[in-house]
């Protein structure tokens, strides 16, 4: 059985980790000179996406033996509307890091992995899998799945961020539900150490919205997050992604190809974080290939968590800034506390089920 990863990102990097603790060595290539070689930033695991999974670091750690640490995790959420603000403190998830950074999460994948990567490489699929008798495609992001027709695209995102320098408390996360700073989107700050953090602006690709507009919305929530924090946050690094794809594969395998990470569907469309997935993704090809179970069946739940998503980022593209201050609002004290509280209810689930019909009427 010869086995080929395309990309050493999270999902073929952990594909590649359970292959050869099980005797199987793959050979990995990757287009890039470095894991990790991208922008840093800074990325967050919340853990009411996940339910009825109370704490995705430790159950990552349990079931699968991969070991990772986080930055920090989340005690505190703020979100700020135009006119209103919650503040809910619980144990809300963990911060962690991607990119070039010695703590990213590739890089510590790195060190648990034996076999070497073939860096600057990306050979054409269709070489690949004459080659090898399967092949895990974790490219990173949809476009093999697109190239082979088993991909359907649900939106495109943009999204700008920097890395600015300042004093944070870096158990603490702050989202701004705000159309004057993303519309139809979302900004936030997310801090990765005591002295950084990410500030990012994210919204979906619309016509009305120039480059130039996403800099001034960017600059807005900028000089916003300064009032607020009373103090000049210099900007030390930045990064832009333009019609970036968020979608889901239509068949998770065909044949004996595997899509994985973003070429799966890893990207859960109402926050816009897929690192869980995309290390499930992989984790679940390597079962399938050493004969442990169905990557069909396993991701089965990871496709149904992508569908209420969706309808999710649905109903939040359709609110106006009124309707965050009111929903926001009513966040503050024991609701918030209760929904966001560790528990093996899934109030998203029952959400997105509700919510479903008035999407489908609209």
């Amino acid at each position: 059985m010869k086995v080929a990863i395309m990309g050493a990102g999270l999902s073929g990097l952990t594909c590649a980790i359970v292959l050869e603790r099980n005797g199987l060595k793959p050979t990995i290539y990757e287009k890039m000179g470095q894991v990790g070689d991208r922008f840093i930033n800074a990325e967050a695991f919340m853990s009411i996406l996940n339910r009825p999974i109370h704490d995705v670091i430790r159950y990552i750690t349990e079931e699968f033996h991969i070991d990772l640490k986080p930055v920090s995790h989340i005690a505190k959420l703020n979100i700020h509307t135009e006119n209103s603000h919650a503040k809910i403190e619980e144990h809300i998830g963990f911060i962690n890091i991607r990119g070039r950074h010695q703590f990213s999460f590739e890089m510590q994948l790195l060190e648990q992995l034996k076999s070497d990567i073939h860096f600057n490489s990306s050979p054409p699929y269709d070489e690949i899998s004459k080659e090898f008798s399967h092949v895990v495609l974790a490219t990173g992001d949809s476009a093999d799945a697109l190239q082979l027709h088993n991909y359907r695209k649900n939106l495109s995102v943009s999204l700008k961020g920097a890395t600015v320098r300042g004093e944070f408390d870096r158990y603490t996360a702050t989202v701004w539900l705000n159309h004057n700073y993303a519309p139809k989107g979302y900004g936030y700050i997310l801090p990765f150490s005591e002295h950084e953090a990410n500030l990012v602006t994210a919204h979906p690709n619309l016509s009305t919205v120039t480059e130039e507009d996403q800099q001034k919305y960017w600059d807005a929530l900028y000089q916003t997050v300064q009032t607020q924090t009373n103090q000049s946050l210099p900007v030390t690094d930045q990064f832009q992604i333009t019609n970036f794809v968020i979608g889901s594969c239509i068949h998770p395998r065909i044949g004996n190809t595997f899509f994985t990470g973003n070429n799966f569907g890893a990207i859960m469309p109402f926050i816009g974080f897929g690192q869980f997935v995309s290390i499930l993704t992989g984790i679940y090809a390597a079962y399938d290939i050493l004969g442990y179970g169905s990557y069909e069946e396993l991701t089965k739940p990871l496709r149904k968590s992508y569908e209420r998503s969706l309808v999710l980022r649905q109903v939040m593209e359709s609110l106006s800034n009124n309707q965050y201050d009111h929903i926001v609002s009513m966040l503050n004290g024991k609701l918030g506390k209760r929904i966001f509280k560790p528990s093996n209810q899934d109030p998203l689930k029952y959400l997105s089920y509700f919510l479903r019909f008035f999407v489908r009427r609209s």
